[in-house]
């Protein structure tokens, strides 16, 4: 299953609010409603993100082909200003859209519809290399899986965070692939319900067997030795290897360390920011109240009772036992290590 479709036209996004109750997808022709799906996570996952930003700059280029060079560079910048506003904490976002600017700085000489067509060939390539860095992640990741294998995950990091494939998620289908007989402990994920939602549902997909626990179930799944390894994806990681992610990875990588279980990351070096020093920098997203005090729509908690809703926390580097990218694996990441990848560019 894809998160979305380029028709060549319009974008089709695949409506992850509606998961797994109904398969509804979403025709963007315009920036706007590329932004909205973006803010509304109707589109989640950062690599997912980070390509259909892309492809919503490249409708809003074409919406502007007409106009001359300097008011169709200037729209541009209103466009990714507009694209950047709707989610601050994943990189891939900011990497895909600097990603095209660059395109453009450099191609600047050339006449606007040409100019326009580069835009349109380099969000196909975002997405199309997506994949493959994904499998390549994956093929990184399976040797740390051991046989029969009860992995714990968190969120979702598989094809509907990704443009196909997964991160995290993808570790797991190469070691589902290599027959290691894994099994899957599938946190529910509040209040997005991710888990329980999409990773369950992706998985069963794949015939790799899941079964969904609380959030607040892991440290006694963990005390109960029920968990090999945890292994979690990444919006953001920072210089010395400090980690963003959803919610809740926090406290699971603390009761990963203390009960002394594997807590890897799984993610791709788009996810790098070596502009950060540590995570102390990292932006967090504050969304909705409403999101926590409803489910589905329906009111959960009392008329007049306030909610906090973070939507990501940061890892400590020195919780984390190694980091699976495509590019390579750093085990005990620190500032030092991570320059590997840096070098890996």
């Amino acid at each position: 299953m894809r998160a979305m479709e380029w028709n060549g036209e319009t974008l089709l996004l695949l409506d992850q609010l509606q998961l797994p109750g109904a398969v509804k997808w979403i025709e963007c022709s315009d920036v706007e409603q590329v932004a909205e799906a973006i803010e509304t996570m109707k589109v989640r996952g950062a690599p997912a993100i980070g390509a259909a930003a892309a492809f919503g700059i490249v409708m809003g280029a074409r919406q502007a082909v007409n106009r001359d060079k300097n008011e169709f560079f200037n729209q541009i910048e209103r466009i990714c200003d507009r694209l950047a506003r709707t989610r601050p904490t994943a990189v891939n976002l900011f990497w895909a859209i600097q990603r095209i600017k660059s395109l453009i700085e450099t191609n600047a000489d050339l006449d606007v519809p040409q100019i326009v067509e580069l835009i349109r060939r380099e969000a196909e390539s975002i997405m199309t290399e997506d994949i493959a860095i994904n499998q390549s992640i994956g093929q990184n990741g399976e040797p740390y899986i051991p046989k029969g294998a009860r992995i714990l995950t968190h969120c979702n990091t598989g094809s509907l965070a990704t443009a196909g494939y997964g991160t995290a998620l993808g570790v797991i289908r190469a070691a589902h692939s290599a027959g290691k007989e894994i099994t899957v402990w599938a946190d529910e994920t509040r209040p997005y319900l991710q888990g329980a939602r999409l990773t369950a549902f992706e998985l069963q997909q794949d015939q790799i067997p899941v079964t969904i626990v609380t959030d607040s179930m892991a440290g006694h799944l963990m005390k109960e030795k029920k968990v090999d390894l945890v292994i979690v994806g990444a919006d953001r990681i920072a210089a010395n290897g400090d980690t963003a992610n959803k919610i809740g990875t926090y406290s699971l990588a603390v009761l990963a360390h203390y009960h002394h279980i594997p807590f890897y990351v799984a993610a791709p070096t788009s996810t790098l920011d070596f502009s950060i020093k540590s995570g102390e920098q990292i932006e967090i997203e504050q969304r909705s109240a409403d999101e926590v005090l409803s489910i589905g729509g329906i009111r959960i908690a009392p008329p007049g009772v306030a909610a906090l809703h973070p939507a990501f926390d940061v890892t400590p580097h020195s919780l984390i036992t190694a980091i699976i990218t495509e590019k390579g694996v750093v085990e005990s990441p620190d500032a030092n290590r991570m320059e590997y990848l840096r070098g890996k560019g």
